[in-house]
């Protein structure tokens, strides 16, 4: 039998699938992520390793609707060494260590004269915070503010080794083809430097996912992208105004490696097909989870659904971001995020996906009263199945297969799992009752 979304998921191997995803994670990890440059060019050249993205450059000063792509930041190395040589803050131990963005400088400073240029967080005195400053040429750094309240008063050297020029945006893209050219997308903002939940995760569930699908046959063509947060999902959609009608349904993924209850925001439609696959699976799973509505805050999904796009676009996350203390501070790293809350974010987007591709509408052949189901051998099959549970799924498939409604249309209405519709629909065609439609039809 050849590989289907469904085999996928029916042999998931847990230790395996763990294991690939923090793989891809960790690998993820080192890079000095931004908006621009380096850190964000070979994260994406990494996660060619995994699949065959193909990268694309956006010039600076190019314009792509309200915005201008901004010059290309490079960092190589910063510190602060005290009056003895010594590193108090080190940019080698951690990437957060500077305010991203920061234009170059090499000066000294009182420690009173620093502080305007130094970020900590009180109320997590051992934390360092992340800062950027995308949009207005100035510099920082970032410590923990134990680390900040031991220095003593004296002169210290500031070096921040840096580049702030003209240059490129640079995002990755993979494309699958369907038997359709109608899409879904799944986006990963990818600008962020080590912070393992806010922006790594949803850039390797991505990856993973990815991987999946394309070892599979597909009705939808499937498109995924990994972009600079807002500048880069507004870069591409400006980029690609042809594709944006073809685009039917749609993810953003955000803070997907927590070990939190899945939470998913609607699409500013808020009953698109893909709010409603979404919702389905996560009650399907039996396990905890949360519904929102859309708001025009958040992630990328707010670009996606901006009144001239929207799109059918939700944010798909466990801990929405901001809502855990670990979040844009140092102790979102590779300890916080696990392996099995991002294998199992794969795994419930791969079920949203096989909903979606097998969500088709049918036809009822013998519409004038119920069918003879004896005569045909069905009910020798319903013990087989599920016994009244499958039995079920066949009523609820013959009165509503109308071709206005879709198997989804059918389980929101019969509260009968998707998967169980699917099974009874394939009986139910292969006995000459049903007749599948596409997409295209009626």
């Amino acid at each position: 039998m050849s590989k289907t979304i469904r085999t996928a998921l029916e042999s998931w191997d847990v230790k395996n699938e763990d294991a690939k995803v923090y793989e891809i994670a960790s690998a993820l990890f080192p890079f000095c992520r931004s908006i621009t440059g380096d850190g964000l060019r070979n994260s994406l050249r990494t996660l060619q390793k995994y699949v065959a993205l193909a990268l694309h450059e956006v010039p600076t000063g190019t314009q792509v609707f309200d915005w201008t792509i901004p010059k290309e930041w490079n960092i190589r190395d910063a510190f602060i060494k005290d009056s003895n040589g010594k590193r108090v803050v080190d940019f080698q131990n951690s990437n957060l260590h500077v305010v991203n963005y920061s234009v170059p400088v090499n000066q000294k400073l009182r420690l009173k004269e620093l502080q305007n240029h130094v970020f900590t967080l009180p109320a997590s005195p051992d934390r360092i915070p992340y800062r950027t400053s995308y949009y207005n040429e100035t510099w920082g750094f970032c410590m923990s503010h134990r680390e900040w309240e031991s220095l003593p008063d004296q002169e210290y050297e500031v070096c921040i080794d840096s580049t702030l020029e003209p240059g490129h945006l640079t995002f990755g893209e993979f494309r699958l083809q369907g038997t359709t050219d109608d899409e879904v997308v799944f986006s990963a903002h990818s600008c962020h430097p080590s912070l393992c939940n806010d922006n790594i995760s949803g850039m390797a569930v991505a990856t993973r996912l990815a991987k999946h699908l394309a070892e599979v046959p597909l009705r939808y063509s499937y498109r995924f992208l990994w972009v600079p947060a807002t500048i880069g999902t507004i870069a591409w959609l400006a980029l690609n105004e042809s594709v944006i009608p073809r685009i039917k349904h749609g993810l953003v993924l955000s803070s997907v490696g927590d070990p939190g209850r899945f939470t998913y925001k609607r699409s500013r439609q808020g009953s698109a097909e893909i709010d409603r696959a979404v919702e389905h699976v996560l009650r399907s799973s039996g396990s905890e989870f949360e519904l929102r509505e859309f708001t025009p805050y958040g992630c990328d999904e707010r670009q996606y659904c901006s009144p001239g796009i929207d799109r059918p676009v939700g944010c798909f996350s466990r801990t929405p971001n901001e809502e855990y203390p670990e979040n844009h501070t140092s102790a979102d790293n590779l300890n916080f995020v696990t392996a099995p809350a991002l294998a199992e974010s794969v795994q419930r987007l791969l079920a949203v996906v096989d909903l979606l591709e097998h969500n088709h509408r049918y036809l009822n052949l013998n519409t004038k009263c119920e069918p003879q189901l004896g005569r045909r051998g069905l009910y020798a099959q319903f013990g087989g199945k599920g016994g009244r549970l499958f039995n079920e799924a066949v009523v609820w498939l013959l009165n509503f297969s109308d071709g206005k409604h879709s198997l989804l249309d059918i389980a929101d209405r019969s509260k009968v799992e998707f998967g169980r519709l699917v099974e009874a629909a394939e009986v139910l065609v292969a006995n000459g009752l049903l007749q599948k439609l596409e997409l295209s039809d009626g």
